[in-house]
């Protein structure tokens, strides 16, 4: 009886001393969070993808990794809306300027075509309002 009670005993012990899985992430957890403090946003966003994988388990890592996608994320589509409304500007002016049917024509569809990806991003950035507002 003693012996079984001594087995279980040090078995606990040695079961208490195994890290969990959200000690075992955070050492990746705070490379993301570095990646992300530095705006290497991308690279954040490719190290989540990796927690992920490797440690599905670690629920508290994952769940705050989720707001660090949704902000890294959500700063990636901003740059791009930002790019894409120069563009949009440009290509009006030079549609303006056009002098033949023809360059105005492809410049129009140019236009239309930074117009529709500019929509796109800005619903894409609707949504992730929404999702921060349910998850916080």
């Amino acid at each position: 009886m003693k012996k079984t009670v001594a087995t279980c005993l040090l078995a606990a012990l040695l079961a208490g001393c195994e890290q969990t899985e959200d000690q075992k992430a955070a050492p990746l957890m705070s490379h993301i969070e570095a990646l992300y403090a530095q705006g290497r946003y991308r690279q954040a966003l490719d190290s989540i993808r990796k927690l992920r994988v490797n440690h599905p388990n670690a629920l508290e890592a994952r769940k705050k990794s989720l707001r660090i996608w949704q902000d890294a994320y959500l700063k990636m589509v901003q740059q791009d809306i930002a790019r894409t409304d120069s563009a949009l500007q440009a290509v009006t002016i030079l549609q303006r300027q056009a002098r033949t049917i023809r360059e105005r024509n492809f410049l129009g569809i140019r236009k239309d075509s930074l117009q529709i990806r500019y929509d796109a991003l800005c619903g894409t950035v609707r949504v992730i309002h929404r999702r921060q507002g349910e998850n916080r």
